[in-house]
């Protein structure tokens, strides 16, 4: 049989490293890695000088749909993700409705069908009502797992106290995860945010309000033998205590908290607010060491759009939350440029890292058998990040005129072009639910 699609001549990155390679799809799989007869091929992409990375997985954005799609719907966000060469995404539960029941999950998906260019998953939102159906709601198809806020955010979830921390966690059988801030001690320095002052935010959301509500959760997680997953983690008072907790927990990273640093509120204002906070450089340089010792487990981007009417409202009234899921690629690409981390650590922390976490079936690596999810990168592509070329509904980036060296110009999704060189070339939306290993139907397989 032919293959349906041929990537030809470029360099793959593999589980064992980079190796010149084509790479042969049939029916959305890989089916062959090795020299392969361009004759062979219905459909040939020719890679030469290009990298072929495994298609990019962002486990965490908001997409806001519904009851927000003025700043960002299902349709808008996937547009964004695939320009930015993310192949799968992993939305939250922090929506209006909340996803919280089984028909909102449904609803999502329903929604998501015909309507996302990128494949998906979705988070259930734990709340103090549905605590006990968590365990149900969690093995859905098109369920990633359960989202739990210890510190209140956007949106209404919310779930403060040891308890109910520890109902949630003995209801599920999954790895759940968490934003970690303590709400108590958020409401109770509140004082310390200055009118018109975004400079003040990360006075607010303090080290210590991550720490403890850190700390909890790892006690918790531990007494109750279960998985945890801390999302954006942005302290080094945090890292001792994960150190200690890898048997049972794994974390994230953003590329904001990577990259900026407490210096952006005098330039971005409200446009770099976002909990929990960019803070010092102390504190990013601790992260880039956590990221080269292997400590962290995976980027994400917390994509979180705002109109710029709604940022532009003053300190604190302005909402918290950046626009990321297409700026990912190519601001950790020019990092890897800059030489501080490599390529295949970038491919771990994007690829083989969500897969490991969460289990995604047939995602995450370049391997025969898994879906022929690609995100191809041209690495000495010098380009500026504009908001012109932001298609998020937001329509702004913080990086708004950084030169970047790096950059995604193919994305691929289960054998299918989505994006070739900034335009979306796909017929229309066809991204389906990720499949999970924990999940899948008895007697179904990968």
């Amino acid at each position: 049989m032919p293959y349906d699609l041929l990537l030809k001549g470029g360099t793959v990155i593999l589980r064992g490293g980079p190796a010149l390679a084509d790479v042969g799809v049939q029916q959305g799989r890989i089916t062959a890695i090795g020299s392969i007869d361009a004759a062979q091929a219905k459909q040939v992409v020719d890679c030469t000088g290009l990298t072929i990375l495994p298609g990019c997985i962002d486990t965490q954005v908001h997409f806001r749909e519904p009851g927000m799609e003025h700043k960002e719907d299902l349709h808008t966000g996937s547009k964004a993700a695939v320009m930015g060469g993310i192949t799968c995404v992993f939305e939250m539960p922090n929506t209006n409705p909340p996803t919280a029941t089984r028909a909102a999950i449904e609803d999502k998906l329903a929604r998501a069908r015909g309507r996302m260019y990128c494949d998906h998953a979705f988070f259930v939102g734990a709340t103090g009502e549905n605590a006990d159906e968590l365990g149900e709601l969690e093995r859905l198809p098109g369920v990633c797992g359960v989202k739990v806020f210890m510190g209140s955010s956007t949106g209404s979830l919310l779930v403060a106290d040891d308890e109910g921390v520890r109902k949630v966690l003995r209801n599920i059988s999954r790895r759940a995860a968490f934003h970690c801030e303590d709400e108590a001690r958020l409401e109770a320095r509140k004082k310390f945010r200055k009118p018109g002052d975004p400079s003040t935010h990360p006075v607010w959301r303090d080290v210590d309000t991550a720490l403890k509500a850190t700390e909890r959760l790892l006690r918790i997680a531990q007494q109750e033998g279960k998985r945890v997953h801390v999302l954006h983690v942005t302290t080094a008072d945090e890292l001792p205590l994960l150190t200690l907790a890898k048997d049972f927990a794994t974390f994230e990273v953003t590329p904001h908290h990577l990259t900026l640093t407490d210096e952006c509120y005098s330039e971005l204002g409200t446009l770099c607010q976002m909990n929990p906070p960019v803070r010092g450089e102390e504190h990013r340089a601790a992260l880039w060491h956590a990221i080269n010792t292997g400590l962290v487990d995976v980027i994400g981007s917390d994509h979180a759009p705002h109109t710029l009417e709604e940022k532009a409202k003053p300190y604190p009234e302005s909402p918290s939350g950046m626009v990321g899921v297409q700026t990912t690629l190519p601001v950790m690409l020019d990092h890897v440029n800059a030489g501080r981390l490599s390529l295949l650590r970038l491919v771990d922390l994007l690829c083989y890292g969500p897969q490991r976490i969460y289990g995604i079936a047939g995602k995450g690596a370049i391997a025969p058998g898994y879906d022929a999810d690609f995100t191809i990168v041209d690495m000495n592509a010098e380009r500026t990040i504009t908001n012109g070329w932001i298609a998020s509904r937001a329509g702004w980036t913080p990086y708004d005129g950084r030169k970047v060296k790096g950059w995604p110009v193919m994305t691929i999704v289960r054998g299918q072009v989505v994006m070739r060189e900034d335009e979306i070339v796909a017929d229309e939306p066809a991204g389906q639910p990720a499949r999970f290993v924990e999940t899948l139907p008895k007697g179904q397989g990968v």
